[in-house]
């Protein structure tokens, strides 16, 4: 599937474009009361590359935790797993983390006989600036700009660089008038630092074939992202499903023989049990 990459100056437009709708209403309403901890288990299917650039896709079924926590400080809601460090009505300052599976050099025919990638956790600072949002809180624009440094997960662990991912996150509650559903969608550029492209990207002397030639990855540049997703939280259930499209036109280290195709779609759906929640509610647009 072809689609045109995402320009980093369209994304500077629609940030000063979204900024220029001023700041949030003194009459909004306040965030609607939600319990402070749901608990439940769940179980999904989702088809990923690789890694960003392979022209192989697998599929995973996994369980998971269903883990809502709506504290002070700590969140676990569909964003992930972070720390509140500063919330006031117009900024957040949290810590973000997010993670990547590891990839056999076996199962991938791009990186045949190179050293397999390690699973990483990737974790790191992460700013919000709420750019607007309705009166009634049913859409909410923010601007997300985490950082994360990755750090493979092995008995010696290893840093692998820096990524920054400055993206406009759209949220829609309540879509159509239905209890519960919920869209959200963002879009913007990635950059890393030369440390997180060798990661993926380097294909040093040792490992040059007729067909993989050596190169050397640089940083900066890394193309950019757009992610759909959807969910219902319905009494004792939720399901939710996403899609990701990622474009490496443009990307410091494109012309990587481990780029084997630069638009890739992933995706994936998921259903949860709820059976549990606290009694006590807390203010939450989550």
């Amino acid at each position: 599937m072809t689609m045109p990459p995402i320009r980093p100056s369209r994304f500077a437009l629609l940030l000063l474009l979204a900024a220029s709708s001023g700041a949030c209403a003194d009459e909004e309403a306040p965030p609607p009361s939600k319990p402070l901890w749901e608990l439940g288990i769940g179980a999904g299917v989702a088809a990923f590359p690789h890694y960003p650039g392979s022209d192989q896709t697998r599929a995973w079924v996994f369980p998971f935790p269903y883990v809502i926590y709506r504290g002070k400080f700590l969140r676990a809601d569909r964003d992930g797993v972070r720390g509140q460090l500063l919330n006031t009505d117009r900024v957040n300052f949290n810590i973000s983390v997010l993670g990547s599976l590891p990839v056999s050099s076996r199962d991938d025919n791009a990186r045949a006989g190179m050293p397999d990638l390690k699973p990483t956790i990737e974790i790191g600072p992460s700013v919000e600036v709420h750019l607007w949002r309705t009166l009634s809180r049913d859409m909410l624009l923010d601007l997300r700009m985490p950082l994360r440094m990755g750090i493979t997960l092995e008995s010696s662990p290893k840093t692998v660089g820096w990524q920054f991912e400055p993206n406009v996150n759209l949220d829609l509650v309540d879509v159509a008038g239905v209890p519960g559903l919920r869209v959200g969608m963002f879009a913007g550029p990635m950059f890393a630092n030369g440390h997180y492209s060798d990661h993926y990207y380097t294909v040093a002397p040792q490992y040059a074939t007729p067909g993989r030639p050596a190169f050397q990855a640089s940083g900066g540049y890394s193309g950019a992202q757009a992610l759909v997703s959807m969910s219902r939280r319905f009494s004792h259930y939720w399901v939710g499903a996403f899609m990701r499209y990622a474009n490496l036109a443009g990307a410091s280290f494109a012309d990587s023989p481990l780029v084997r195709q630069k638009s890739v779609l992933s995706g994936g759906v998921a259903l949860a049990w709820v059976f549990g929640q606290s009694s006590k509610t807390v203010a939450s647009d989550e």
